[in-house]
């Protein structure tokens, strides 16, 4: 009865936002709110993936490109199902539209939907123009702006529009590269949230002469 009178609720809490999200067609780029009545644990950022896709927990992959909001959230609670009793209560929002922005390298935003934990400390290494070089321990969750802003920033030598995210891939023996344009989110615009992982490495280069 408590599951039913709160699922109502938050129903017409939303449903303005959902009206005006009802004939956006989803593309890959965006990036999707999602909770789980029923699972807090499931609540997340889903990034659409340039393949058209969503990577859920506990079901792997579903489609998203093309599909309206009601459309992806009936079939990602359809999905989810078999792991509830019943069809668990899906709402789904757009939280970002896909961004025309340079500040993320659009082809590499994979980063967004990265599902780490809330608690403890990872080591991430910085180099080049910032104040702290070397292994700095933030806490899980840490997004790379909120790392430029809480490690003492870059020097004024700081190329700030060709900031590097080097991650290893244990998956290849290489390094995924993600560049970010930090001078472009100073300046308002909007990018996709890069949370980082144990080992990352962020490179500061030098301004060249007339950057």
């Amino acid at each position: 009865m408590f599951r039913t009178v709160l699922g109502l609720l938050l129903a017409v809490l939303l449903a303005p936002a959902a009206l005006a999200q009802s004939s956006y067609r989803i593309q890959s780029g965006d990036v999707l709110q999602m909770e789980v009545l029923e699972d807090p644990s499931l609540n997340r950022s889903l990034l659409v993936l340039p393949d058209g896709n969503v990577s859920l927990p506990l079901v792997g992959t579903v489609r998203a490109n093309g599909r309206s909001i009601d459309a992806l959230r009936s079939a990602i609670s359809t999905a989810l199902a078999p792991n509830f009793a019943s069809p668990p209560t899906v709402f789904l929002s757009v939280g970002q539209l896909n961004p025309t922005t340079t500040a993320v390298n659009a082809a590499q935003a994979q980063a967004v939907a990265a599902n780490v934990g809330t608690y403890g400390t990872i080591a991430i290494y910085a180099v080049g123009e910032v104040n702290n070089q070397g292994k700095l321990d933030v806490d899980r969750g840490t997004t790379l702006l909120q790392f430029l802003a809480e490690t003492g920033g870059l020097t004024r030598f700081a190329a700030t529009k060709r900031i590097q995210l080097r991650r290893p891939d244990p998956k290849t023996g290489t390094e995924i590269v993600y560049r970010y344009n930090y001078k472009a989110v100073q300046n308002g615009a909007k990018a996709p949230v890069i949370v980082l992982r144990e080992g990352d490495t962020i490179v500061v280069p030098e301004r060249k002469l007339f950057e």
